[in-house]
């Protein structure tokens, strides 16, 4: 072989690893005393971290899914193929219970340990998560109606993967979606123009256009639409108990910026047959905690894409060497790679701490059901917001490296905006933040409750403590607060993780994030960490032990 195709000086693949090692999510099992769970979470970290499912994550991304509206004989099918790959890490996705497991486990902490699955599965692909993630947040919702949820619910939590249009009640399992957006109002769902009229024996008659529908080849979804009593939450099925197609065209798939593994399409209802899920009127109400629980997978998957960045351009770093010195030697790559993991850190942090939060909410606590509402808006608006730039920064660890396919980080960058727009663009998530200290205001009296509990750890974090609530003391007008929203929401986000990090997280992260985050003005530039923090610990927790 000639000298010049010996390849030297290249980090070797990041395969063949177990991604559940990385301390902040087994810290967090180990502080909910989940341990009864970790066997189960390294199974999936294994899988996770091996050549055969990157393979698999590939082929899923380099085919994307396909539209076929009519068969060879003109007849309407509108159905989507996707890549076997595809449907195989779904089936691993619902057989490790990411899917609507939680709400049929009786273990403790069914919601965290679901979210520390998710976030040791959820650096393979980003694409079937999406259907997972509304899987798992439409069995709530359902249970407005205890009629359709004692008849669905059970598929919805069932371990197992069953593809294919065919009577729902007949399948083995489900998968759940929900087609809400109109492009005539976006994220404003009450200038909805699609209709539903009732026929009289229970049912409606949907008609209307959605203008984003995504994995339009899910089982069943939740949909808004205008009733005689206002706007309305229905239960509507691809196929109807009879076996017969439920009308549900199409249009065409979106090509969108982020994964190309699922599809999301614009969908025509035109007499389509659903049924009412709580009552005419209370659409939005109804619909709401299906909205809570994909926000707070949305936070989750910032995070786990935070961590999946950070690791990636750690082991790179660990590898690779320039100007006579491993780039992790280097003093400012150094800097800025320890900057990344503390922000990963931080944001994991919270996302779990939530999923805890919530698993209390759904016990029946109303503290913590008060305290997840303003939490999950405050949290899913900045992790989702800082989650670009860090994609960003931790492709250029690996230089030209970083800007090809092949090594998946412009997967992650192309991804990284999506969770700030799902559910609520940056703007809607810091003014539902506003909006629920005014209707709720317990709500700000348990969010400080909970960030005073770190009052005392830290004099950066006291000041911040202070500071926040000084600023809410000086609010008397409200077009003020909101012209101000995302800079007061994005002070409670740094003050909480603040917070949590010092209650909670490693001694060495909580320093650095309260000397850069809570302390003086930084800017938003990643590598400004100060002299004499204990960097190498930060390092040593984000770089992956392979072998």
């Amino acid at each position: 072989m000639p000298a010049t195709h010996v390849v030297t000086n290249q980090a070797p693949a990041l395969v063949d690893h177990d991604l559940a090692e990385q301390p902040v999510v087994l810290e967090a099992m180990a502080r909910a005393h989940a341990g009864y769970a970790l066997d189960d979470l390294h199974e999936i970290g294994r899988q996770a971290g091996s050549a055969e499912v990157a393979d698999l994550a590939d082929r899923a991304e380099a085919h994307p899914p396909q539209l076929r509206t009519h068969d060879r004989f003109g007849n309407r099918v509108d159905e989507v193929d996707y890549d076997p790959a595809y449907h195989e890490l779904m089936r691993r996705a619902v057989g490790f219970g990411l899917h609507g497991a939680p709400w049929a486990d009786t273990s403790p902490n069914p919601h965290l340990v679901r979210a520390a699955k998710m976030s040791v599965w959820g650096p393979t692909d980003a694409g079937h998560l999406c259907p997972i993630s509304m899987t798992y947040a439409v069995v709530p919702a359902l249970r407005a109606d205890a009629d359709l949820a004692a008849r669905y619910e059970p598929l919805l939590t069932a371990p197992v993967y069953d593809p294919g249009l065919r009577n729902p009640l007949s399948k083995a399992g489900l998968i759940a979606g929900m087609s809400m957006t109109e492009k005539q109002g976006g994220s404003d769902v009450r200038a909805n123009t699609t209709t539903a009229v009732p026929i009289g024996d229970g049912t409606y008659r949907i008609t209307g256009h959605k203008w984003f529908t995504s994995a339009p080849m899910s089982d069943v979804f939740l949909v808004l639409a205008q009733a005689p009593g206002g706007l309305s939450c229905f239960f509507v099925p691809r196929v109807l108990p009879d076996g017969s197609r439920n009308p549900f065209a199409l249009q065409r798939l979106k090509d969108k910026l982020g994964n190309r593994s699922n599809a999301s399409g614009e969908v025509e209802y035109e007499n389509t047959i659903g049924w009412l899920v709580g009552d005419e009127g209370r659409g939005v109400r109804t619909i709401i905690e299906m909205v809570n629980l994909t926000r707070l997978d949305c936070t989750l998957g910032s995070a786990t894409s935070m961590r999946t960045g950070v690791m990636t351009a750690a082991h790179h770093a660990a590898h690779r060497s320039a100007f006579g010195l491993t780039l992790i030697d280097q003093p400012l790559m150094r800097n800025v790679i320890a900057d990344l993991a503390v922000e990963a850190e931080a944001s994991t942090v919270v996302a779990l701490w939530l999923a805890e939060v919530t698993d209390r909410a759904v016990a029946g606590d109303d503290e913590a059901d008060a305290l997840r509402r303003i939490a999950l808006a405050v949290s899913k608006y900045y992790v989702c917001k800082r989650g670009p730039a860090h994609a960003a920064e931790s492709l250029e660890c690996l230089g030209g490296n970083g800007y090809v396919e092949e090594s998946r980080m412009p997967r992650l960058y192309r991804e990284a905006p999506l969770m700030s727009v799902w559910e609520g663009s940056g703007n809607v998530a810091a003014l539902d933040v506003l909006r629920a200290i005014v209707r709720q205001p317990e709500t700000l009296d348990v969010f400080f409750a909970e960030v005073e509990s770190g009052r005392g750890q830290s004099a950066a974090l006291d000041a911040a403590i202070d500071r926040l609530r000084h600023r809410f003391a000086d609010i008397d007008d409200a077009g003020a607060a909101q012209f101000a929203a995302r800079q007061i929401v994005g002070e409670m986000a740094l003050v909480l993780q603040g917070s949590l990090l010092h209650r909670h997280g490693h001694p060495a992260v909580a320093e650095a994030f309260s000397a850069t985050r809570l302390g003086a003005v930084r800017g938003d530039v990643f590598g400004a960490l100060p002299a004499g923090l204990d960097i190498a610990t930060i390092l040593d927790r984000v770089t992956p032990k392979i072998g």
